[in-house]
């Protein structure tokens, strides 16, 4: 028998461990950690890494018959037939809030403890979510990003390249019915239907602010924090939102890569391509019922209308000056605090406002866009041309109106004095 001391013929078949006793090798087994080679996913059971295997296939067997969406797991399936049953069992002991999932009312938990035990020691990024610290570690390791085949982009989510997909194929099938919108995203579709509902769920607790979406209550409630973390390393723009700064960065580095098909148009922000697009097809659908207004952005039909009802919500703090645009505020803002954040990289000119920049760039690029039809006349500025071309025509070319008597200028400076009649505000006189 003694021969046979220290032979460990028990083996796990998924890692090689050995052992001389049975109910060691079964304990082991529930522990062993199963790693694919595809992703390097890290699984305790077999049943576990099987299921996660199911994402590296093609193959989505199981459907649902409601709507069509195709899973490769069973479980998932059942995950989502709660949508259509609207059954949400998990709910939160500290508000509302609740879910159709437990993993779903575990992460919303933990805003209301407002720990963040999960940090990045590389760069200090700190989350509630062990599962966010491994998505972002892969931002530094470069491990495992998943790849667009088509272009530069990688991310560290397969669901987020699966949106990006949409981009290059343009496909937009998910199709609102009560006006038409178009999307490629589900998730932008489901948002885009409470503009119809009127359902705005997110409420902030410290003003009346109210808003159909989780992010816009989010970037809302920074504006009473106050508080900028988000810095630009080049000229010391500070915002709230990480992504503005992203946006902002895109000044720096010059990167235009959204390009229209019919013109030399190109520009850092796909918004701004889809805006710009319209003015090829002419289209003006959003329509004014009081006066007759087209345009081809609901947005501008949005900022338009607030002239027939004369709402103003957005005041100054500081002086009582009302508006009816958030922009505008922002913009009178700086006069209280003097801030100007937008500089000239050639000559060190700021401003506090960002058109004001625009304007001033073309000195340098000496760029004159706008040309006239009729002459040699060219110009950076469109008013400008379009002054100019009432000299052809022999019309007075008014661009600026008056919301609440119809006074039409073609100076907005003269526009600004004529609605102090109506708001009673004396203008500064110098004695």
């Amino acid at each position: 028998m003694d021969e046979h001391i220290g032979e460990k013929p028990f083996i796990c078949g998924d890692c090689g461990h050995k052992t001389d006793d049975r109910s060691h090798l079964l304990s082991h087994m529930k522990t062993c950690t199963k790693v694919t080679q595809k992703c390097g996913y890290i699984a305790t059971s077999k049943g576990n890494l099987d299921r996660h295997m199911a994402n590296h296939t093609d193959e989505k067997p199981y459907m649902c018959g409601e709507c069509g969406y195709q899973s490769a797991v069973k479980s998932r399936l059942s995950c989502h037939a709660k949508i259509h049953t609207g059954e949400k069992p998990y709910k939160c002991d500290q508000c509302d809030y609740c879910s159709a999932w437990k993993w779903d009312l575990d992460r919303h938990r933990v805003k209301h403890s407002n720990e963040t035990p999960y940090m990045c020691r590389e760069c200090g990024f700190r989350t509630g979510h062990r599962a966010a610290l491994s998505r972002h570690m892969k931002k530094h390791t470069g491990e495992n990003l998943y790849k667009c085949d088509q272009c530069n982009y990688c991310t560290v989510k397969k669901s987020a390249l699966d949106r990006h997909k949409v981009k290059h194929t343009g496909e937009e099938p998910y199709i609102c019915g009560e006006c038409g919108f178009r999307t490629g995203y589900k998730s932008s579709l489901s948002k885009h239907m409470k503009i119809h509902t009127g359902e705005k769920p997110y409420k902030c607790d410290q003003c009346d602010y109210c808003t159909a979406w989780k992010g816009g209550l989010d970037r809302h409630k920074v504006k009473h924090s106050n508080e900028k973390p988000y810095m630009c390393g080049e000229c010391e723009f500070r915002t709230a939102n990480k992504s503005t700064l992203s946006r902002h960065m895109k000044r720096h580095t010059r990167e235009k890569p959204y390009k229209c098909d019919q013109c030399d148009y190109c520009t850092a922000w796909k918004r701004d391509l889809d805006r710009h697009k319209v003015k090829h097809s002419n289209e003006k659908p959003y329509m004014c019922g009081e006066c007759g207004f087209r345009t081809g952005h609901r947005s501008a039909l949005s900022s338009h209308m607030k002239r027939h009802t004369g709402e103003k919500p957005y005041m100054c703090g500081e002086c009582g000056y009302r508006t009816d645009f958030r922009g505008s505020l922002a913009s009178h803002m700086k006069k209280h605090t003097g801030e100007k954040p937008y500089m000239c990289g050639e000559c060190g000119f700021r401003t506090a406002y960002k058109p004001a920049l625009c304007i001033h760039m073309k000195i340098h690029t000496r760029e004159k866009p706008y040309k006239c039809d009729q002459c040699d006349y060219c110009t950076d500025w469109k008013p400008d041309l379009i002054t100019h071309m009432s000299k052809h025509s022999g019309e007075r070319p008014y661009i600026y109106m008056c919301g609440q008597c119809g006074f039409k200028t073609d100076y907005k400076s003269t526009l600004t004095r004529h609605t102090q009649i109506h708001s009673g505000e004396k203008p500064h006189v110098q004695v």
